[in-house]
C-alpha cells in the first residue's frame, strides 16, 4: 500500500490530510501559521505538528510516505523556495513537491487540471494554470505591492472606519460597538489612546465585523466588502488576460475564510462581474472542501495516479476538521 500526504499551510493555521493510494483518509493534524514570510521557525514548527498529528493518526511515519505535496503561504517566488526547500527538508521530507497554496485551492475546487484560485484569508492571493500549463501568480504580498484586503488589511479598515466616525470624519457606523466588545473598551476614546500610548495591534479577527454590519446595510462595512470584491476581480483579469484565457470555460475557484465563510455576496459580486467581462464562458464557483484535500490529490497525482471518480466522491466532502477562526493571537 502506498501512502500520501497533503499540507495546507496558510497565515493562522496548517492542515495535514494523509490518504492511501485508494483516497481512503487515514490521518488528519492541524497546527499554526505555516507561512515562513512571517516566521520562518513557526512555520516549520506548524507544518511538523500538523504532519506528525496526521502520521500518528494513521500509526504511520514519515518514510512510509510516497509523496508529500504543500501547497504553502508565501511560496511566492524564488527567493521563498530557497529558504522553504531547506525547511522541508529539515523536518524529514524528502519525496515532496512544494506550491503556492492558490493552485492546492484551485485543485481541490475543480476536476479541471486548470483554471484560476482566488485567496482571501489573512492575505490576499491569486493565481491559475492555463489549458498548456503554463501557470501565473498575481499578488500575494501586500499593498505596497500592489495588493488590497485579506484579514490582514480589512482588520485595519474596520478600526480606522470606527475611529473616524468617532472622530467626525465619517458617518456613525454599526461595527463601533462590536469592535469595541472585541477589543474590551467602554469608550472609543479609551480605545484609540490605549493604542496609541501603548502601540497596540489590531487583531485579525476584526475583519469578520464587517459581515454582520453589512447584513444590516452599514454602508461603510458594504463600502469595504465592495472594494475587496472589486480588487479580487481585477486579479483574476490580471491572471485570465494573461494567460490568454479569454475563450477558455475553466472555473474560478473562491478560497480562503473571508470567501467562503460569511460573505453573502458582498464580495463576490464584482468579482462574477470582472470574470464575466473578461472570460464569459468561465464559472465562478465556491470552494466546499478544505484545500488541504486538493494537496492530497496533488500528491497522489505527483506520483502518477490519476484521481478516479469515485475518489473525488470518496474525499471532496471531507470536512472533519474542526474550523479554527482568525485568531486574535498575535503570531
Amino acid at each position: 500500500m502506498a501512502y500520501y500526504l497533503g499540507i495546507d499551510g496558510g497565515g493562522s493555521k496548517t492542515y495535514a490530510l494523509l490518504g492511501d493510494e485508494h483516497g481512503h483518509i487515514l490521518g488528519k493534524g492541524r497546527s499554526g501559521n505555516g507561512n515562513h514570510q512571517t516566521g520562518a521557525q513557526t512555520a516549520a514548527a506548524s507544518i511538523r505538528e500538523a504532519a506528525f498529528a496526521a502520521l500518528a493518526e494513521a500509526g504511520l511515519r514519515l518514510e512510509d510516505i510516497r509523496h508529500t505535496y504543500l501547497g504553502l503561504a508565501g511560496a511566492d517566488r524564488k527567493t521563498d523556495y530557497d529558504i522553504l526547500h531547506p525547511i522541508i527538508r529539515g523536518i524529514g521530507f524528502t519525496a515532496y513537491t512544494i506550491s503556492g497554496d492558490p493552485m492546492i485551492g484551485l485543485r481541490a475546487g475543480t476536476d479541471r487540471p486548470y483554471g484560476v484560485a482566488l485567496i482571501c484569508g489573512t492575505g490576499t492571493n491569486a493565481a491559475g494554470r492555463n489549458p498548456q500549463g503554463r501557470h501565473f501568480q498575481c499578488g500575494g504580498f501586500d499593498y505596497m505591492y500592489g495588493d488590497f484586503g485579506g484579514g490582514g488589511a480589512l482588520n485595519i479598515e474596520v478600526f480606522r472606519t470606527v475611529i473616524r466616525a468617532w472622530d467626525g470624519r465619517e458617518a456613525a457606523t454599526l461595527m463601533t460597538g462590536p469592535l469595541l466588545k472585541l477589543l474590551g473598551y467602554e469608550r472609543v476614546d479609551d480605545m484609540y489612546n490605549d493604542f496609541l500610548d501603548h502601540g497596540k495591534q489590531v487583531p485579525l479577527d476584526a475583519a469578520r465585523l464587517l459581515f454582520p454590519a453589512a447584513a444590516e446595510g452599514d454602508a461603510a462595512a458594504l463600502a469595504i466588502l465592495h472594494r475587496q470584491g472589486v480588487e479580487l476581480g481585477k486579479a483574476a483579469a490580471a491572471v485570465i488576460h494573461r494567460l490568454g484565457m479569454e475563450n477558455d470555460g475553466f472555473d474560478v475557484v473562491l478560497a480562503g475564510s473571508l470567501l467562503t465563510r460569511g460573505d453573502r455576496g458582498w464580495i463576490r459580486g464584482p468579482i462574477e462581474r470582472a470574470v464575466r467581462e473578461a472570460a464569459p464562458a468561465a464559472a465562478v464557483v465556491t470552494l466546499s472542501t478544505e484545500p488541504v484535500v486538493g494537496a492530497l490529490w496533488s500528491a497522489l497525482e505527483s506520483d502518477g495516479i490519476t484521481i478516479s471518480h469515485e475518489m473525488y466522491e470518496q474525499m471532496r466532502p471531507y470536512e472533519e476538521f474542526e474550523y479554527i477562526p482568525i485568531t486574535t493571537r498575535q503570531e
